[in-house]
């Protein structure tokens, strides 16, 4: 029962789907009308607002030393990872969110350059981040020791964030799912009918709120290094 159950993860193993796996995650662009691009409608211009509002919001965060090509960066990965959430509420289309594979690749990159940028460049700022203003010596050693800690798994809980909340949530669609067919009871099939929209318009807000939390943290980690 539970290799069925996490099979809905396992990318499909045929000769004509298995390179076309991972194609998903940049299915989100094609899905985009041309008319996007072309000329402004009700979507750009919802689109743009929210972009505009993370602009700001993320420009805020980094402080004065963030700029444009900073937020950008951040809005892209906001995106990307969006759109992977929501394709994979999708019938037979690969989750590739779900997957450690996909978030440790976007989350450990990000963290090294961060760490590699603030070592390099602001050394001092560094070292003295490893210690909060206050503490006292006694405890200094100590509080080295958790700061590091906490550094280091940062790409980590990242990755493994966003990862089991998506896990989570396509379990118990799963679980509803096999669980309906063969329910005799209509009031019992109602229900389960109703539990399932009611979490799939849960799982759509968790996939908007989850790439926001994976954008953010970025940011705030970025920001930590100037």
């Amino acid at each position: 029962m539970m290799t069925n159950l996490f099979s809905v993860f396992d990318p499909s193993t045929s000769i004509l789907n298995l390179s076309l796996n991972w194609l998903s995650t940049f299915l989100g662009l094609f899905l985009i009308p041309m008319s996007y691009w072309v000329m402004p409608n009700r979507f750009q211009l919802i689109w743009n607002n929210i972009l505009l509002t993370l602009h700001k919001e993320f420009k805020t965060l980094l402080g004065p030393s963030g700029h444009n090509g900073s937020t950008l960066m951040f809005i892209s990965l906001f995106s990307l990872i969006m759109f992977n959430n929501f394709l994979g509420l999708f019938p037979y289309i690969f989750t590739s969110t779900s997957h450690l594979t996909l978030t440790l690749t976007l989350a450990f990159p990000l963290w090294l350059s961060f760490m590699l940028y603030g070592w390099i460049n602001h050394t001092q700022h560094m070292f003295a981040h490893l210690v909060p203003q206050g503490t006292p010596p006694v405890l200094m050693p100590f509080m080295v020791c958790i700061e590091t800690i906490s550094n280091v798994i940062r790409p980590g809980t990242l990755a493994v964030r966003l990862t089991a909340n998506m896990i989570a949530g396509h379990l118990l669609l799963t679980l509803l799912g096999n669980t309906g067919p063969v329910t005799t009871n209509y009031i019992i099939l109602s229900v389960i009918l109703t539990t399932q929209i009611a979490l799939l318009v849960l799982e759509s807000a968790v996939a908007i709120i989850q790439s926001y939390v994976f954008a953010v943290l970025s940011t705030l980690y970025s920001s930590e290094v100037n």
